[in-house]
């Protein structure tokens, strides 16, 4: 490490601090840097990852820390970091190039630009020295510096050769998206479907929960039973899984088996949000208990430990803490021994597969390394009958054993947090909070939503509506991107339909009037991910496949639908089914790389209902309705409350005639255009919807 440090002392980021006395000369991206390498005739050496990234930290360790490697990356590049977090439009373009030409892409990304932004070479992790499948940095930087240097007309076309391409993978052509693309979803994820573990595919598995909420609509619209069953057992399997902190609860970020059982250790707050929402409506759509307690304690570990004093959400916790990856969470079954009773630590031990050699192999080397990680493999009931427990006592013990755990472990020194705030990912905890208060009537999930969403107005919002991607340290920066808007606008929405607070639906409003007005292709149709006031890249990209995050463009598109049925605005719907066609040929060739976006086409096909409960202010009568509709699962819809509290009418119009009768709430269900009758009986408001 450098004494001196460099520029990244001057930024925010978490991940470009953890990189500011390194001996190599980084920049931040932005002019300074490219207008140097066009004065020196450099290329740009762009390193991209984030905070939490395992082999991010590896690949410092070994070159960017280091003397002899900084040296030559000083001499013959300028040299840039970039936090993916921070910059998702650079990371995406760059990305892109990575994959077109290796194949493949992740993180550490490493890209080789031209003074005017061009890639020409692209990789991921790079050691030191050369290893195996991988060159070393001492090997490739004299390369690349030969190659810019005696070769730089074949560099410069191309690098021309490949940012052309990159534009035309942009571009697709125009056709619908219906019911048979749904069906086509539905049977692609079944045929990936893993019958023993759940999830799809083999090792390593990620958490996909948009996958699993698209399913539950295809069990909702066609009372696909298989579709049901997948999301159970993949649901279940994950909860028995390493992937999930039976200690002190959250999901890690992905499991390196097909088993669930040796994650990869860091926990995203985007994890605990998006699976937070997927077993909040599992339990909506079959009242499992188990769905609703995991929830539950998903955020319990969110408003423990990613929460700020003001309210809003941190980032995500590191995988590697200072006894290396994982040693916060694993034990050793003396490490148990000593924390429990006897009679707790010889439950645990069976209950979570605790052996004296450990059951945490090292995944590059095989190697034990003499900790275990805890996952399930018997059932409650089963563990129960070994010890001659009834379940209910079995659970006790079990929950005393973990509290004695958490309270061990809390000894430990912690994995390091990312501390800041990016206003996408805080968007996606209101919506999982709000669906959880919705369903299980909890308000302390209600307000610290609202918390939440106070701290983003004061801090990220914007003259105009406009707002800041990313808050750390004092200081909100950094325009925000489609997904920031997109988010915001769904857990707002998400937030109205738990507290019918009319101001919200006014913020929503105003937020997607901003993307409409920023990011909207007129010319193609869909949305671009940076705004029009950006700063400049090789091209102005659209992000429409639902990956670890879902896209923009899709939550965009739901927001589209639901703003239209509450406004009765047809432009809104218009512009969602264009943004729909605009992206169909990728969608028709992958259709379950893009079950966000497929979420948005079926609420659009329908049956979709617009319900309006009018009532006097807040009646008992009212809540009780409100109550019973919030712990359902019905999805394509849109509810509102009308009383004389809100002048609801000057947002939805339709609803001036919808009053309460004889004193009492009523419910006025519209679906596709066609009115039921007004009712006051939850039995009947619920038959209505298909419940």
């Amino acid at each position: 490490m450098s004494a001196r440090p460099n520029r990244l002392v001057h930024e925010k980021s978490p991940y470009l601090l953890q990189h500011a006395h390194n001996p190599v000369d980084w920049y931040p991206w932005g002019e300074e840097a490219f207008e140097r390498a066009r004065r020196e005739h450099k290329p740009v050496f762009l390193s991209v990852g984030y905070a939490t990234c395992h082999w991010c930290h590896v690949m410092a360790h070994e070159c960017f820390e280091d003397a002899e490697v900084a040296t030559l990356l000083n001499e013959a590049f300028v040299c840039v970091k970039v936090d993916r977090e921070e910059r998702p439009d650079v990371d995406s373009v760059y990305m892109d190039a990575c994959q077109l030409t290796t194949g493949s892409g992740g993180w550490p990304l490493t890209v080789l630009l031209t003074p005017d932004r061009q890639p020409f070479f692209a990789g991921t992790y790079f050691p030191k020295h050369s290893r195996a499948q991988h060159v070393g940095m001492l090997e490739l930087v004299p390369r690349l510096r030969a190659l810019w240097n005696e070769r730089l007309d074949d560099v410069l076309r191309s690098a021309k050769q490949l940012t052309q391409a990159l534009q035309q993978t942009a571009q697709t052509p125009r056709s619908a998206l219906d019911a048979s693309t749904l069906q086509a979803a539905r049977d692609a994820l079944v045929a990936r479907f893993d019958p023993t573990y759940g999830g799809f595919g083999t090792g390593p598995k990620f958490p996909t929960p948009h996958q699993l909420t698209f399913l539950l609509r295809a069990w909702r619209r066609r009372g696909d039973a298989r579709a049901l069953a997948i999301v159970e057992k993949t649901l279940s399997e994950m909860r028995r899984g390493g992937i999930w902190d039976h200690v002190g609860f959250g999901f890690h970020r992905y499991a390196t088996d097909a088993a669930w059982r040796v994650p990869h250790f860091e926990k995203m707050l985007y994890d605990q949000a998006l699976l937070a929402l997927a077993y909040t409506e599992a339990f909506c759509a079959t009242h499992k208990a188990t769905y609703r307690r995991t929830a539950e304690e998903i955020l319990d570990y969110v408003l423990r430990e990613l929460t700020s004093p003001e309210g809003a959400f941190y980032s995500a916790e590191d995988a590697d803490s200072p006894g290396g990856e994982g040693a916060f969470y694993t034990w050793s079954e003396d490490e148990v021994r000593d924390a429990l009773s006897s009679a707790q630590a010889d439950l645990v031990v069976q209950a979570f597969n605790v052996t004296a050699e450990g059951n945490f192999f090292e995944e590059a080397s095989g190697r034990k390394m003499g900790t275990n990680i805890l996952y399930q493999t018997r059932s409650q009931a089963e563990l129960a009958a070994q010890f001659g427990l009834s379940e209910a006592a079995c659970r006790a013990r079990l929950e005393a054993a973990r509290r004695k755990l958490f309270a061990a472990r809390a000894k430990r020194p912690r994995p390091p947090r990312d501390d800041k705030v990016l206003c996408d990912w805080n968007g996606l905890m209101l919506v999982a909070l709000a669906k959880a208060a919705q369903a299980f009537g909890e308000p302390r999930y209600a307000r610290a939503a609202r918390r939440a969403l106070s701290f983003l107005r004061a801090k990220l919002q914007r003259p105009r509506g406009r707002l800041w991607h990313r808050y750390r340290g004092g200081e909100a920066a950094i325009p925000a991107y489609l997904n920031d808007y997109a988010f915001l606008t769904w857990g707002v929405l998400e937030l109205y339909e738990t507290t019918f607070e009319l101001g919200l639906l006014h913020l929503a409003l105003e937020l997607n009037g901003v993307v409409l007005e920023a990011f909207w292709d007129e010319r193609s149709g869909g949305f671009y991910q940076a705004s029009d006031n950006a700063q400049q890249l090789p091209l102005r990209k659209k992000e429409v496949e639902d990956g670890a995050l879902p896209s923009g463009n899709s939550v965009a598109m739901l927001n589209l639908l639901r703003l239209s049925h509450i406004t009765t605005d047809a432009d809104l719907e218009h512009k969602a089914w264009r943004l729909a066609r605009s992206f169909s040929a990728h969608v028709r060739r992958s259709p379950a790389v893009y079950t966000q976006l497929l979420q948005a086409v079926d609420f659009g096909l329908g049956p979709c209902y617009e319900v309006v409960v009018a009532s006097k202010r807040g009646t008992r009568d009212a809540r009780e309705m409100l109550g019973a509709l919030g712990a359902q699962f019905v999805p394509n819809k849109v509810l509102l409350l009308h009383s004389e509290a809100q002048d609801l009418a000057s947002v939805a119009p339709f609803v001036e005639a919808c009053v309460p009768l004889g004193g009492q709430a009523v419910a006025y269900v519209c679906e596709d255009h066609c009115c039921h009758v007004p009712t006051s009986s939850i039995e009947y408001l619920l038959a209505s919807l298909g419940v």
